[in-house]
């Protein structure tokens, strides 16, 4: 069944509401958190009530038979890490096919190459974007600093442009932040234009420049994704838009930046990249984005209140909604349908609950809705789960979850069982998740429900998990699509990437 939401207050069940209102409620204060923890460690004397403030997610008989499809080279972080999470064999991001019709398909990974991989061939580097941007390029420290994501343009075969996001240490650099940068920057994020010369080439070779830098005051929450509207078609508004996710740079628990319009943290930005109209004339500022022309707001923001936008995709079938994986602070994962204009409330939100930025205790920040919400005009999530810790689990640390968005599935290969079905999962554990569209509804009363998928290896013919298959604990699970609407699964922790080939089970009830 349906999971009740917490979006109206009337429909909030007594005994959940007291207990958000009454018990510790695993809450980090505003400090605490910073980055999904490798595997929980022994709490403290003086720990919090375990009570679970979401459903978990609904054990599943369907599950995905999983073929290995591709091993990266081991990479190293730049300059080298201190922290264990960093030190994985290959930070490979996403997977996402050229749309050029040659069946290749661009990995990034965070240390610094772009890869090109198609089926049956090994890995091959495209570019070296650590090297091109060296010595400013980062990548050791934050676990999404470094070159963090790459999106091609729709018209890649004729005009060989792509785009990269990667990341400098602001010290090393005279460049200066575009828009208001966070202050005490420490960091930038650089979104980059490259045009090859031969779209069709092995390796690229051509020309770049530079298109938006934003600044970030903290080493985590910075751009963490940028992509084209592959339902957009030649000649529609939104042919050629390119989306940027922007978090809050780790610093919005404690102030009020992701809710400020003339700021670019914490929001989704909507640009032209081809267009001139900007401050910094590198790019263009649809005239068709909600806050366009408004007095006191960037043009640029489509939607905003994010603190951790962990990627987001458009379903290819149905009405062509945007699901959005929201990674919370310290208790709630979230998947929003991100509309124009929505404010997905952080931080006066939290998923399905206010957020008191300050509490008394600590572990008592998530609060029930007010029974007048509807007027602040916040979106709340479609889906979502909490951290389930122990009862013995201390409240001010972090138990490690993180949710990784993914897609909704609308290929031919796996049939009916999955389609319509947006897969999704944990990146820290590997956990792989499926929710309903159907189910998926913002306007509803209830929020989906969450079902956790078994895995089976294709090798063996048995059932495994993520961490078996990454060979860790951590497995750093991160979602690929090419584009015939397969799926794919990737781990850092081994850097592999392993194709979704078939299904086992019932399908979902």
């Amino acid at each position: 069944m349906p999971i009740p939401t917490r979006r109206k207050p009337r429909l909030l069940a007594p005994a959940l509401a007291a207990a958000v209102a009454a018990t510790a409620l695993l809450t980090a204060p505003a400090q605490a958190r910073t980055e999904p923890a490798a595997a929980p460690a022994a709490p403290p004397a003086a720990a919090a009530p375990g009570d679970a403030i979401l459903p978990k997610p609904v054990p599943a008989k369907l599950g995905l038979v999983v073929e290995e499809y591709a091993q990266f080279p081991k990479s190293e972080p730049t300059p080298p890490p201190t922290d264990p999470r960093l030190m994985r064999h290959a930070r490979i991001n996403a997977l996402a096919e050229l749309p050029d019709g040659s069946g290749r398909k661009a990995v990034p990974d965070l240390n610094g190459k772009l890869y090109l991989v198609e089926d049956g061939a090994q890995p091959r580097t495209y570019l070296d974007v650590g090297a091109t941007f060296a010595p400013q390029f980062f990548s050791g420290q934050g676990l999404g600093q470094g070159f963090g994501y790459a999106a091609f343009h729709p018209d890649f075969a004729r005009n060989g442009i792509f785009y990269t996001v990667h990341t400098e240490l602001a010290s090393t650099t005279d460049e200066e932040p575009d828009l208001t940068p966070q202050p005490n920057t420490g960091y930038h994020g650089i979104i980059t234009e490259w045009t090859a010369d031969d779209p069709a080439a092995g390796t690229f070779s051509g020309t770049r420049r530079e298109v938006l830098r934003l600044g970030f005051n903290g080493r985590i929450h910075g751009i963490q994704q940028i992509a084209f509207n592959p339902t957009a078609r030649e000649g529609g508004a939104d042919y050629g838009k390119l989306y940027v996710a922007v978090g809050d740079g780790g610093t919005g628990v404690g102030n009020s930046e992701p809710q400020n319009l003339a700021l670019p943290h914490g929001k989704l930005l909507r640009i032209d990249p081809r267009g001139g109209d900007s401050a910094n004339g590198a790019y263009g500022v649809p005239a068709d984005n909600p806050f366009a022309g408004r007095p006191g707001a960037l043009g640029e923001v489509y939607a905003y209140g994010f603190r951790d936008p962990h990627r987001f995709s458009w379903d290819t079938g149905g009405e062509n909604r945007l699901y959005l994986g929201h990674i919370g602070e310290h208790a709630i994962e979230s998947v929003y349908e991100v509309r124009a204009g929505d404010n997905l409330g952080w931080s006066e939100r939290e998923g399905p609950f206010v957020f008191d930025k300050d509490p008394a205790d600590p572990c008592d920040a998530y609060k029930p809705l007010p029974p007048d919400d509807d007027k602040y005009g916040y979106t709340y999530p479609v889906a979502a789960y909490d951290h389930d810790p122990p009862a013995d689990w201390n409240c001010t640390s972090d138990i490690g979850r993180a949710v990784s968005g993914g897609f909704v599935y609308r290929g031919d290969e796996l049939g009916k069982k999955l389609r319509g079905t947006y897969v999704f999962g944990d990146l820290v554990d590997g956990r792989v998740f499926a929710s309903r569209t159907g189910e998926m509804d913002r306007d509803a009363a209830e929020m989906a429900t969450i079902h956790q998928l078994r895995l089976y290896d294709a090798a063996t013919g048995e059932r495994v998990t993520a961490r078996d298959l990454a060979g860790d604990t951590r497995v750093d699970l991160r979602f690929g699509q090419d584009a015939a609407g397969e799926l794919y699964l990737l781990a850092k922790a081994n850097g592999k990437v392993w194709k979704v080939t078939g299904t086992r089970g019932p399908a979902l009830p």
